[in-house]
């Protein structure tokens, strides 16, 4: 395992695979914590934040061009960002079960399904893990 091909890419590339990596761990450890907490509410914080540096600085990468500069993971991006409000707002609300269910529904959408897709032959993220 080696991060130069990430390393070496465009500056929004390592930002986003390095705020998509601490996201999905933290995203991990909020899973399994006790919810409603200070804890949970202050890391809960710092993974909005997290995520939105993952969704937003996947509109400065272009390495999959279907449609123009964009191709449907840019779809995902505008999905989570939305997302990502909502979830936010259903816990200002108190709508507990809706903020469950948006949250794990953003864990795994664009963080857990849309990684194993970067482990693709080709991809960065499959030299990083698998090399050359």
């Amino acid at each position: 395992m080696s991060f130069a091909p990430l390393l070496e890419a465009a500056p929004a590339i390592p930002l986003h695979a390095f705020a998509a990596m601490a996201a999905l761990v933290l995203g991990t450890v909020q899973l399994a914590a006790p919810k409603g907490t200070l804890p949970h509410r202050a890391l809960g914080w710092v993974w909005i934040v997290l995520m939105l540096v993952v969704a937003l600085s996947s509109f400065w990468i272009h390495q999959i061009r279907l449609m123009g500069p964009w191709s449907p993971i840019h779809l995902l991006s505008v999905f989570a960002l939305v997302m990502l409000a909502f979830g936010v707002a259903a816990a200002r609300t108190r709508n507990i079960r809706r903020h469950k269910i948006t949250m794990i529904s953003i864990f795994f959408g664009a963080l857990v399904i849309a990684g194993l897709f970067t482990l693709m032959p080709g991809r960065i993220m499959h030299q990083v893990i698998f090399g050359g």
